[in-house]
């Protein structure tokens, strides 16, 4: 079975999905990270990504998804007992293309998984960071971004009966098991 987790910046939706795989068996997708892999070996979905991202364009969500079919089609991730993708879906046309990958393959997602964490909440933490880019305005700006661009996926997964919405506030282990309570209520 397969998940999908968003989350805002600085929710620690990365640490959050480094336990549920490991607690799960799942395989950690990330789009960045299976862009730069095929990049690195030279595949052929690999050399049009890597043209594409040289001249400072966006790769288009056709070639992300032939990487995404490709990936969850691999032995290393049959080998798991599913996929957990992190931060992808990013559009709802990617949306729509990842629901039929999943459909053509005979996957099926669990349920998507979205950690809220109030705006303030968010602040406060990447603030304390003390990353030089972590300042009060690009902080903002990267949450108006996040909104925005995630917002109309929430409606599409709620409309669709998929959407688990979890207080991602709290201790690390707190959040997990929240994570861990969701996976299991929507297991079939």
């Amino acid at each position: 079975m397969d998940w999908i987790l968003f989350g805002p910046p600085g929710c620690g939706k990365g640490t959050q999905a480094e336990r549920l795989c490991a607690e799960m068996g799942l395989f950690h997708f990330s789009t960045g990270d299976v862009l730069r892999d095929n990049v690195a070996r030279g595949t052929e979905l690999g050399r049009q990504a890597d043209a594409i991202m040289k001249r400072g364009d966006l790769v288009p969500d056709a070639l992300v998804i032939a990487m995404v079919r490709d990936k969850i089609q691999s032995p290393a991730v049959a080998a798991q007992a599913g996929v957990l993708f992190d931060g992808f879906p990013r559009t709802i046309p990617q949306a729509e293309a990842l629901e039929k990958v999943l459909a053509e393959l005979g996957r099926r997602l669990g349920a998507v998984l979205s950690l809220e964490v109030p705006d303030a909440e968010i602040i406060e933490r990447l603030m304390k960071r003390g990353r030089a880019d972590d300042t009060l305005d690009t902080v903002r700006a990267r949450l108006e971004v996040y909104q925005r661009q995630t917002a109309p996926l929430i409606d599409f997964y709620r409309a669709r009966g998929a959407l688990v919405a979890l207080n991602g506030v709290g201790t690390i282990e707190e959040v997990t098991a929240r994570l861990r309570a969701a996976t299991q209520r929507t297991r079939p």
